[in-house]
């Protein structure tokens, strides 16, 4: 009778569950005076029957930019001198990462599922130096982009009403790179992903801001000159501002 049983769950219909999702910007501006932004996202998960009772339902979000390569080096004070002691290569590191949960990432997601998929932080990180103390280097590069808000997990931030519907905010701090920005949203059940989806959101310089850097990149030896005029002129400026002052 077990195996009967066995094969009649196997035959029951897969209660497909789907995203439909959203963010309030696909598009951000850098200009002189960006301080950073909220991005809301929010969405919902579409059936074609009623949800289990259990395990339960749950999302998480993640907010990437763009990826570079860097070069972790470790400091040691030696006979009085700081010396480079120890470097690790990373091939991709996020220039800034955000996690936003309904519950702990690690209840709520299988080491397996986020191999597969790189959403905890660590797993965005690709070390190649193949060092056995790189685990250590990886955790001070997430330490000093943490700090300096480059890097986030927001646990139980995410809001699920009725096992359906979702949102939460992610903040993007005033030094973004620009880039695609990748939104991605899973819903997953007994840690595993029953589905996923992504948006991207464009970053970019405008006005003075996307001149000066166009004209730093396409033409360095003008932005040099004017660079060294405008110093020179603000120099002038402020001497004779003194000397006016003095008499």
């Amino acid at each position: 009778m077990k195996w009967l049983f066995a094969l009649l769950l196997m035959a029951l219909p897969v209660r497909a569950e789907d995203i439909v999702s959203g963010v309030s910007q696909s598009d951000v501006s850098i200009t002189t005076n960006f301080n950073g932004t909220a991005i809301l996202i929010y969405g919902a998960a579409i059936r074609d029957a009623p949800p289990p009772d259990w395990p339960l339902l749950q999302v998480i979000v993640t907010v990437e930019g763009p990826s570079t390569p860097l070069v972790i080096r470790k400091k040691e004070r030696v006979a009085g001198i700081w010396q480079n002691r120890g470097v690790v290569d990373i091939a991709s590191a996020p220039s800034f990462y955000a996690v936003a949960t309904t519950g702990p990432l690690e209840d709520i997601l299988s080491p397996g599922e986020d191999a597969t998929y790189h959403v905890s932080i660590p797993s965005t990180i690709q070390a190649i130096s193949g060092k056995e103390d790189e685990e250590a280097y990886v955790a001070a590069l997430q330490r000093i982009r943490a700090a300096s808000g480059q890097y986030r997990l927001a646990e139980n931030s995410v809001l699920l009403l009725r096992q359906a519907l979702f949102r939460t905010d992610v903040t993007l701090p005033a030094n973004l790179v620009e880039g695609d920005y990748r939104v991605r949203i899973f819903l997953t059940r007994g840690g595993k992903v029953i589905d996923m989806q992504e948006n991207v959101i464009d970053v970019q310089k405008a006005g003075l801001e996307r001149w000066l850097y166009n004209l730093a990149m396409q033409q360095p030896l003008a932005y040099g000159v004017i660079s060294l005029a405008l110093a020179m002129i603000a120099g002038w400026g402020a001497s004779e501002l003194f000397r006016r002052f003095r008499l």
